[in-house]
């Protein structure tokens, strides 16, 4: 798919905007996007939905999104509803839907042709239920991403890895120079991510799908994730002087030289680009870990709970609409790191890797995030488990891949 920005297309972004709401009407938008370069995407967001004559109200819940979504939840269910919520593409507000608390957008989406330009198709998928639209995908974010310090590398004397390989055999040169060959933060889905990535790029795409979308758990009990497991085990020993909590100090470490490496999401360059950094001069990217070049079809999309106030029910079809919008679309991406959700915009201030990014995606090199595959509860149950593995070096590589195949056995 081309990515392309037509003068019609920023037209009608335009006309929306003025022609849109003619009373202004306060929404609270909960959220979990608190770092640096996550706020200044969120402001893209509210910057655009103002100009509707709407106000948008922020309501950023500090933390990550298994720390956000009880709270966001917990609002929905006991009767104090927000405007609109974030959560990730997939089954996370599945029983939401199921229960009647969220909106169906579906007439909205065929008014404006949603299925038209939203791509890949699986995107507005994982926001249909029994045939109704129930959700606003706003980007792409992977997760299938090595960051690497190019000042870590340089301080150490070893080149720039190319691949996996390369950067564990370059790891006892970066400890001998004081610098931590692999940051992971103490988040439980980080630890998760990590091996995630780690499976798509050595045990490629297919063995994913089969393990995370068919639930294979001869498969996952099986020599193939034995190899994944066994190099988990060597990004333990390379993480195992990480000392930060969330993603963004880790990718901070990164920024500043002190480590040499993150396996982290394309939202990590937010926080490069606020840092004044430079893709390809001051911090190299991987996708895939340099091995196997996928994108993930994982990110974020807005739900709109019912509302009791007709004009607040009208507010949240304006910011449904401006979110897709194709200015917001490229203003609120390229501020975010992630990749946009329509086909038809033009990204050419991309930078090197969302440029990659693009390029991976137009060739169809795609897989589904473990979120739009899994339940909510299977999901969990593995990130407790990665917690437990990268915290305790007593956990071998062959009894977690035991105790992982037993959980995906179980899993729906």
């Amino acid at each position: 798919m081309r990515y392309r920005l037509t003068t019609a297309a920023f037209a009608a972004g335009v006309v929306f905007a003025a022609a849109s709401s003619a009373s202004a009407t306060d929404l609270e938008v909960t959220h979990w996007w608190t770092s640096g370069g996550e706020a200044a995407a969120v402001a893209e967001l509210a910057k655009a939905f103002d100009a509707t004559g709407n106000k948008w109200v922020d309501g950023a819940i500090a933390g990550s999104g298994d720390i956000a979504r009880p709270i966001m939840i917990g609002r929905i269910t006991g009767g104090d509803p927000m405007g609109a919520t974030q959560f990730n593409h997939g089954r996370q507000a599945e029983e939401l839907v199921q229960a009647g608390l969220m909106r169906d957008f579906t007439e909205l989406a065929e008014k404006e042709g949603w299925t038209k330009f939203i791509h890949p198709k699986s995107l507005l998928d994982g926001c249909t239920l029994d045939g109704k639209i129930y959700c606003v995908p706003v980007n792409i974010h992977s997760q299938q991403w090595l960051w690497l310090s190019n000042k870590a590398f340089a301080d150490a004397g070893v080149a720039v890895p190319k691949n996996w390989d390369e950067f564990v055999a370059a790891a006892p040169a970066l400890e001998k120079a004081g610098i931590v060959p692999l940051v992971i933060g103490q988040q439980p889905w980080q630890t998760t991510l990590a091996f995630q990535v780690i499976l798509v790029a050595l045990a490629g795409p297919e063995t994913f799908q089969k393990v995370f979308g068919d639930k294979d758990a001869t498969l996952a009990a099986g020599p193939e994730l034995a190899k994944v497991f066994a190099a988990a085990d060597q990004a333990r020993n390379m993480s195992a002087k990480s000392n930060v909590q969330e993603w963004n100090q880790a990718t901070s470490m990164v920024i500043s030289g002190k480590a040499g490496g993150q396996i982290m999401g394309d939202w990590a360059q937010g926080e490069f680009q606020v840092a004044g950094q430079v893709a390809g001069k001051d911090y190299t990217c991987l996708p895939g870990l340099g091995v196997n070049e996928i994108i993930s079809t994982g990110g974020d999309a807005f739900y709109f709970p019912k509302q009791t106030d007709p004009e607040k029910a009208k507010a949240q079809e304006a910011l449904a609409s401006v979110m897709l919008s194709p200015a917001t679309q490229v203003a609120f991406n390229l501020k975010k790191g992630s990749l946009p959700v329509r086909g038809d915009v033009d990204l050419n201030a991309a930078n090197d890797c969302m440029k990659k990014g693009l390029e991976i995606l137009a060739k169809g090199n795609i897989i589904p995030a473990p979120d739009q595959l899994m339940s909510a509860d299977g999901v969990t149950q593995i990130n407790d488990l990665f917690v437990e593995f990268f915290a305790n070096k007593e956990l071998s590589a062959e009894d977690a891949q035991k105790r992982f195949a037993e959980i995906i056995a179980a899993a729906d």
